[in-house]
């Protein structure tokens, strides 16, 4: 058994409840995938080894995991709430591309630091913090100037052509 599998046995017998084959696949499939995961996401990667497993125990599962220390709930303004794992991962924050979605993990010292000065210059103490950024990314950006490229493009063939 693995230590995370340990943790969250640990945590739903304190919270009363039974170890169940459908917690343990949730709980397998979530750690075999990186990234970050939606509800659904979860839910359909689960369904497609178990079918039998439905949406509602897969959100429950979810908040185990969450509460557990395993899973860590993150938004990216989409809506949805999307799950990565934080069980022994180290912190990090997000930028979000707004055109693709794409989604790019960094760690930044020195904005810890600014976050730490602020938090003590007004005497705050902080028990966590999210950072996402959200704007365009590289490809989405070299995507839009070739576009704006081949308009230009097309639009000087057809003045010429129009001028014949």
């Amino acid at each position: 058994m693995t230590e995370e599998q340990e943790v969250f046995h640990q945590h739903i017998q304190k919270q009363g409840l039974k170890r169940t084959a459908q917690r343990d696949l949730i709980l397998d499939v979530f750690l075999s995938t990186e990234g970050h995961l939606s509800g659904e996401d979860l839910y359909q990667l689960v369904r497609e080894k178990d079918p039998s497993v439905g949406q509602t125990t897969v959100y429950r599962t979810l908040r185990l995991l969450t509460e557990a220390g395993l899973a860590r709930e993150v938004r990216f303004g989409d809506g949805r709430a999307h799950y990565e794992h934080s069980y022994k991962h180290e912190h990090h924050d997000h930028m979000i591309c707004s055109e693709c979605g794409k989604i790019i993990e960094f760690y930044s010292p020195e904005l810890e630091a600014i976050q730490d000065a602020m938090a003590a210059k007004y005497k705050f103490q902080l028990t966590e913090h999210l950072l996402r950024m959200i704007g365009v990314c590289a490809d989405c950006r070299r995507q839009k100037t070739h576009a704006s490229e081949s308009q230009k493009q097309t639009k000087t063939v057809a003045a010429r052509a129009s001028r014949r």
